[in-house]
């Protein structure tokens, strides 16, 4: 038959492993930092930083429940700006500067998602990789 498995509960009644939720009082209180944004055809991907670059709080498109092609979706980036928007506002954060990397539909909705919680942006820098042509391509094969 097979062991029964155990849910473990909170006082509540509530599962234990939720999404990630802000808590309602942070440790640190930063006024300024950066935003970098990595959005792929397939994922986004949030990191938010203080002015010295040491990470505060991240998340993706995966770690918020979306699987598959939804990944990629602005509506899942979106989600993903506001979840770091809510954190960021817990750590007293009032001013950001943005730097995009990527190519997916994901980059704009990101950064809207994170200002839609009253935190303003100083500036926006891309830096997507371009290739300059790069290495020879191989030579035709002589059958």
């Amino acid at each position: 038959m097979g062991k029964k498995r155990i849910v473990k509960t909170g006082e509540n009644g509530e599962s234990e492993n939720k999404a990630s939720a802000p808590s309602t009082v942070s440790k640190k209180k930063v006024e300024v930092g950066k935003l970098y944004v990595e959005s792929t055809y397939n994922n986004t991907k949030i990191v938010l930083t203080d002015s010295k670059g040491n990470v505060l709080a991240t998340s993706s498109s995966g770690s918020i429940g979306f699987k598959g092609a939804k990944k990629g979706t602005p509506f899942a980036a979106a989600k993903v700006g506001e979840i770091l928007g809510m954190k960021a506002v817990t750590m007293g954060m009032r001013e950001v500067s943005v730097v995009v990397k990527g190519v997916g539909s994901g980059r704009e909705s990101g950064i809207r998602g994170f200002i839609s919680k009253g935190i303003n942006i100083n500036s926006i820098k891309d830096i997507t990789p371009v290739p300059h042509n790069g290495p020879k391509p191989k030579k035709p094969r002589r059958v």
